[in-house]
C-alpha cells in the first residue's frame, strides 16, 4: 500500500517509494514536482508567489518559488535522490480571475510559471512536461516510484503527464 502525503498550500515535502505527495487547489499557485526514478525519490512545492526577495514576510521558504525550489531538491537529496537524475513537472499557475490593468504584478499566476522555469534552468534540473496557464484550477498527484504527475481538474478531465 502506497503512502499519500497531503501538502498543503505554502507547503512542501518530500517521499520515497512507496509513495504519493498531493496537493488540492492549485489556481495561480504552481505544484513544483521533482522525482528521481532511478532512486525513487519524489518532492512536491504548492507555492504561492515567485520571488521570496520581493516581500518582507519571507519566513516560510515553502511559499516561494526560488526558495521553495532549493530547499526541496536539498530535501531531496538528504533522502537518497542524486541531482544527476532529478527532472521536474509542473502544473498550475492558472489566471483565476479578470485582470482588467495592464499590470503585470496582477498576473500572479504567469509570474509564478516564469520564476519555476527560471529557477530549474539555474538548478539545471530538466522540465520534462508542463500543465500550466489558462483559467482553471488544478489538483495533483505525485507518484515516487516513476514521476507519474496525474493531474485533475473541473470541466477539463484528468491527464497524467
Amino acid at each position: 500500500m502506497q503512502n499519500i502525503i497531503v501538502v498543503g498550500m505554502a507547503d512542501l515535502n518530500v517521499i520515497n517509494y512507496p509513495g504519493i505527495l498531493t496537493t488540492l487547489g492549485l489556481g495561480s499557485c504552481v505544484g513544483i514536482a521533482l522525482y528521481d526514478t532511478i532512486n525513487t525519490v519524489a518532492g512536491l512545492a504548492h507555492v504561492m508567489l515567485p520571488d521570496s526577495k520581493l516581500i518582507t514576510n519571507n519566513s516560510n521558504e515553502a511559499k516561494f518559488v526560488d526558495t521553495a525550489t532549493v530547499k526541496l531538491l536539498n530535501n531531496m537529496i538528504k533522502m537518497g535522490a542524486n541531482k544527476k537524475y532529478i527532472k521536474a513537472k509542473l502544473a498550475g499557475g492558472a489566471q483565476m480571475f479578470a485582470v482588467t490593468s495592464n499590470n503585470d504584478n496582477m498576473k500572479i499566476g504567469d509570474r509564478n510559471i516564469e520564476a519555476c522555469l527560471k529557477v530549474l534552468n539555474e538548478l539545471r534540473i530538466p522540465i520534462v512536461s508542463k500543465d500550466v496557464g489558462d483559467k482553471y484550477g488544478r489538483t495533483v498527484k505525485l507518484y515516487s516510484d516513476d514521476g507519474k504527475f496525474v493531474i485533475k481538474t473541473i470541466g477539463h478531465g484528468t491527464k497524467t503527464i
